[in-house]
């Protein structure tokens, strides 16, 4: 296929490059919204190579490509390298909490090896005092293994610099320019030099402390959160004015230089001070709530913290737990958030135990050893106690009863650290008597949920589906054809494919299929095989099962508008999947709000392949039920 000549053609066919306000593309189609839709040739574009068919819905021209839309949409904008694709409009609620994922996340597996490396040190010298009198704390090796795990956390503003300009989109080694000014020695000697004046262009280097006598903390911006985020924040929209004004010749030495001089004096006099001052006030309102009653503090945490990962609102705490630790040098939010953990582990563990289902059986021993080894739940959240219910409410009982023991016995961390068996030991750092209140709050919200799980029970899943829906082969009896059963990879209920309200699906353009109105979020791969492909938006996703079948399993109509919002993928491009693992999550209330249609489609791209049979409309069915059989030619690989 010429893809040039293909991109060409489209850019023809839809009234040429001025008639195009927009262009995106999803898993199977092209999307323009054009300025004037008449303009758009249909009978043209449907003469064009690789072209499937032509749509006009929810105010978007669309091009069916299929399984080559990526290439296609490439080619095409090649030709529009002056098209810009403006950001899908979000509110503020969620273009924040996107944000501060987008800051947060990537620094979390550095945060992770830091408590790591810290809780072993802690522990190594715990026990070598106890049992042997011997203090490593001196020696070169602690030292230095010590200094390993503060880095992270020391040149914090240079790593949030970073990462809150590739969120923005802005420079990201002028972020990190200032992000390193304000932890350089001699700018945090001014800080702490609090009495004595300085100004930056007669503007004031703001300065202070707070608290009296031997409480007095003085500012710094060593280890920071806030005021380096705020600063970025500033300078993307300096730099978005310092362009305009520019000329593009001189851009690359004006634009960073001028940002630098003009940031410097905001920095230090309006973004930063709003930044500590932010920072006290939530420091402030935790305290506030844990002082009132650590107990209660603990226990809503533990008890609502998997709530909050059900709906990734767990990222808009992480400022929270990093702000205690750079201000204070310690932090209680993700002890009890290990509370929840650990009871995620334990409802998980003990769906293993009772489930006579195999399958469900492998995927929660699997989720177990995540939770409590590393403290990765959303295997087990998904893939059995959200999807089981009653582990989840057993999970969050008994979290809530771990967190509280927590909270009651002052249990701290002198580092930011994802709770599991491997870094327990950050708990230990303010002493004997609290990190046993840990280990006990860790025991009983662990052992709480795999009890409750195994005493109150679930619906299983039937052992008879679990068998008799595998992917393995059987040959029919004429030795000439593979047979398939394919699973539903949501509950809810089957849909006449040919009457939803999306042409491409209804005529079975892209291959034939079915329609599952779902009744819950979340998608299990509904046979075994390869991911080969995962849409940005993750709310789209290809497989190549082990017999060569084909999948699209594509969520909901028009749903890449959202651009991500409300969905949640659990796997990427290359992973092999087995059947009923969990391929993604999504809130089918907040798309539904959001006026789009939650329609799960599982279509064959390569039926013509196979034969289906078995698709019965207008019929409930589970994420286990078969929903519809192939049988392929013997070409088809065993």
């Amino acid at each position: 296929m010429d893809y040039n000549k293909i991109g060409r053609d489209i850019i023809k066919g839809v009234g040429g490059k001025e008639n195009i306000n927009d262009l995106t593309h999803c898993f199977t189609r092209l999307r323009f919204e054009l300025k004037d839709k008449d303009k758009a040739d249909s009978d043209l574009l449907n003469q064009v190579e690789g072209v499937i068919s032509t749509v006009y819905s929810g105010g978007q021209y669309q091009v069916v490509i299929g399984s080559k839309v990526e290439e296609v949409f490439n080619a095409v904008q090649e030709a529009l390298d002056d098209l810009q694709t403006e950001d899908v409009q979000k509110s503020v609620l969620d273009r924040t909490l996107i944000l501060i994922t987008q800051i947060f996340t990537p620094i979390v597996p550095a945060i992770a090896a830091s408590g790591l490396i810290k809780g072993l040190l802690t522990a190594a010298n715990m026990l070598l005092s106890i049992y042997f009198s011997i203090d490593i704390s001196t020696s070169d090796t602690y030292i230095l293994l010590f200094a390993a795990s503060q880095i992270i956390f020391y040149f914090m503003p240079i790593f949030l610099a970073y990462t809150t300009a590739k969120a923005l989109k802005t420079d990201k080694f002028t972020a990190m320019l200032l992000g390193g000014f304000l932890v350089y020695p001699q700018i945090n000697e001014m800080m702490l030099d609090y009495q004595t004046q300085t100004s930056i262009f007669g503007l004031p280097f703001i300065k202070g402390a707070w608290g009296t006598g031997d409480n007095v903390r003085v500012f710094s911006y060593v280890e920071s959160v806030i005021p380096i985020i705020l600063t970025v924040i500033a300078l993307y929209f300096l730099e978005k004015v310092l362009k305009k004004v520019t000329p593009e010749i001189l851009q690359i030495i004006l634009v960073p230089g001028l940002s630098v001089i003009i940031m410097l004096p905001i920095m230090l006099s309006v973004t930063g001070p709003i930044g500590i001052y932010l920072g006290n006030m939530i420091q402030t309102t935790y305290n506030a709530i844990i002082d009132f009653s650590p107990t209660l503090g603990g226990a809503m945490v533990g008890g609502l913290w998997a709530v909050f990962v059900i709906f990734g609102a767990h990222r808009a705490l992480l400022p929270v737990g990093l702000n205690d630790v750079a201000l204070t040098g310690r932090q209680n939010l993700l002890a009890f958030a290990g509370a929840a953990n650990f009871a995620q582990g334990g409802a998980v563990l003990g769906v293993a135990l009772k489930t006579k289902n195999k399958d469900l059986k492998s995927i929660s021993y699997s989720a177990f050893i995540s939770a409590i080894l590393v403290g990765i739940t959303e295997p087990a959240i998904y893939g059995a106690n959200l999807r089981l219910k009653k582990p989840m409410i057993s999970a969050v009982i008994s979290g809530a009863l771990g967190g509280a023991i927590m909270g009651y016995g002052n249990v701290y961390g002198d580092a930011f650290a994802n709770n599991g068996i491997l870094t327990i030991f950050t708990y230990a750092a303010f002493g004997l008597n609290p990190f046993v209140y840990y280990l006990v709050g860790c025991l009983v919200a662990f052992t709480g949920a795999t009890a409750l799980t195994y005493v109150i029970g679930f619906e299983d899943i039937p052992v008879s589906n679990s068998s008799s829906n595998s992917s393995t082969d059987e040959k029919t009896t004429s030795g000439k054809f593979n047979q398939v059963n394919i699973v539903a990879p949501v509950e809810g209920v089957i849909r006449p494919i040919n009457t939803v309200n999306d042409p491409a699906f209804a005529n079975n353009l892209l291959g034939e299929g079915i329609a599952i109105s779902p009744s819950e979020g979340i998608v299990l791969a509904p046979a075994s095989g390869e991911v080969v492909a995962v849409f940005p938006t993750n709310h789209a996703f290809g497989l190549k099962l082990d017999d060569g079948i084909e999948l699209l399993i594509h969520i909901g109509i028009n749903t890449v508008e959202l651009n991500g919002q409300h969905f949640q993928s659990h796997v990427k491009v290359g992973d092999y999947v087995e059947q009923y693992q969990l391929l993604a999550n999504f809130n089918i209330k907040a798309i539904q709000e959001a006026g789009y249609d939650t329609t799960v489609f599982t279509i064959i791209t390569n039926n013509e392949e196979f034969k289906l049979h078995g698709i019965q409309s207008n019929q409930t069915i589970t994420n286990q039920d078969s929903v519809f059989t192939l049988e392929g030619g013997s070409n088809v690989s065993k």
